[in-house]
């Protein structure tokens, strides 16, 4: 069954920061929602790509040679591989396109930023 997704009704059922929840699936991929404050730990993705599209507030993700800001609607894919991390200075809310079951901390093993893959709201 088809049914309606209102993003902000699904932003407003959670206050983690870093701890995305999938909102959707399709073909494989998982449409997830973070919401955003301070800075997430340098890392890669080694077989997937992500696309960050920024719903509400600033965003910015840092590359080792650059730094690109997001404003609400505008949007980004970070290829595989490359290292980077994801920032915001006051709380933002972003959503998150990748393949089903990938570890949001990609290569690193971290206790604080590691959330548990597939948790649906």
């Amino acid at each position: 069954m088809t049914v309606k997704i209102n993003l902000v009704e699904k932003f407003g059922l959670f206050n983690e920061h870093w701890r995305p929840k999938v909102i959707a699936n399709l073909n494989g991929q998982e449409i997830k929602i973070i919401k955003a404050q301070g800075e997430f730990p340098w890392h890669h993705h080694e077989n997937e790509d992500e696309f960050f599209m920024v719903w509400k507030g600033q965003f910015r993700v840092e590359f080792r040679d650059r730094i690109v800001r997001l404003g609400p609607g505008e949007c980004l894919v970070v290829p595989r591989g490359m290292e980077h991390r994801t920032c915001a200075d006051e709380e933002a809310e972003v959503l998150c396109f990748e393949p089903g079951g990938v570890l949001n901390t990609g290569n690193i093993a971290d206790d604080i930023f590691t959330a548990p893959s597939g948790v649906k709201i």
